[in-house]
């Protein structure tokens, strides 16, 4: 892949943010991602690749944009894996709280994993931990072999999980050994990154989560050092069959990065929606202005790039776009709107970039 794509992509990322950032707090989760959708589909035709959503909204006959398979990008090459997000936590946004993101992933064609939507168990680590924990162990035993590697007293141990009460017998067992305990509502990428980033105090990350999150959250850590181990959780034999016409012979195997990502080179970028520990949310200026925050960053050079971006809001036509489709009142109306947006895209020529 081309360096000059991680640019592109954060450019997607940003777009998605700034159309779902004014439905903070409004208690709208399903607005707030159509908005996101809607304006990250649109920006897709001015990036120069070739790429195939293999994490999206969900089957063709499920979403509207952004479903799995669906072509993104203007040009006949390089052929790429498309995993996104638009709008990673939905209800962070709808309720006003920290930690939303709009995320893209892009790797090689083959190499990202075709994950179902459904949960994985998750063991998320930093650079310092890598290779020394298995999430085959009994979480005592891992807590134990974190402390020991990191050489830190159990009670300066800081562990993140999701609040949900799937994850009680979990909880118990790090209250019993004496870890710290950072609860979060939502926000299961940037909670399994979160242990990379030293200022984010966050040592390990447990528990489970989305199957498709998980390859995004595995993309950054590949980026920044750090390890994700996975395993599928199939809840019935309906969701064990999918896995397996997916290309996963054995749902209950440890998945591990290259199983996710692969070998080759992965680009990751996520723009901030609401304020959190790794980015900044959009903020709105004088003079229509707005801020974003972005990380944009590339496995193979290991290069972390931070942007912070001012935008000239009445320039953005995607944005205008995005809510006239909003305006239209009932939701199949809108589905309609958007599917018409994205064929009437796609007939219009792809202008010359400028060489300079």
């Amino acid at each position: 892949m081309e360096r000059e794509m991680a640019l592109e992509i954060v450019r997607v990322t940003e777009v998605a943010a700034l159309a779902s950032a004014p439905w903070m707090g409004r208690g709208d989760k399903n607005s707030a991602d159509e908005a996101a959708t809607l304006a990250m589909r649109a920006m897709f035709d001015s990036v120069s690749i070739n790429g195939t959503v293999v994490i999206g909204e969900g089957e063709m006959d499920e979403a509207p944009m952004l479903y799995i398979g669906e072509k993104v990008g203007n040009t006949d090459s390089p052929e790429v894996d498309v995993a996104v997000d638009p709008l990673e936590g939905t209800a962070i946004v709808a309720k006003g709280l920290n930690n939303a993101l709009s995320v893209i992933a892009v790797a090689d064609k083959g190499n990202l994993l075709h994950a179902p939507d459904m949960y994985m168990e998750k063991l998320a680590v930093g650079p310092a931990l890598v290779g020394k924990l298995s999430i085959e162990d009994p979480v005592d035993v891992t807590l134990h072999k974190a402390s020991k590697a990191l050489g830190k007293n159990m009670a300066d141990i800081t562990v993140m999980i999701l609040d949900r009460d799937r994850h009680e017998s979990i909880i118990k067992t790090l209250r019993k050994v004496g870890v710290r305990i950072k609860f979060i509502s939502d926000g299961d990428v940037a909670g399994a990154m979160a242990p990379a980033f030293p200022e984010a105090g966050i040592d390990l990350y447990l528990g489970s989560g989305g199957a498709p999150e998980g390859v995004l959250a595995a993309a950054a850590l590949s980026c920044l050092g750090g390890e994700l181990q996975g395993r599928l959780m199939p809840a019935n034999a309906a969701e064990f069959e999918r896995c397996q016409a997916m290309g996963i012979e054995n749902p209950y195997q440890i998945l591990t990065m290259q199983d996710m990502i692969g070998t080759d080179d992965v680009i990751f970028a996520a723009t901030g929606v609401t304020p959190g520990e790794i980015l900044g949310g959009v903020r709105y200026l004088a003079d229509d202005r707005a801020e974003t925050h972005s990380i944009v960053m590339r496995a193979k050079t290991k290069t972390i790039r931070y942007i912070k971006s001012l935008h000239y809001l009445p320039n953005k036509e995607v944005l205008h776009k995005v809510r006239k489709i909003q305006a239209t009142g009932q939701p199949e109306d809108r589905r309609v709107a958007a599917v018409e947006s994205v064929v009437s895209s796609k007939k219009q020529p792809v202008e010359a970039k400028p060489t300079s």
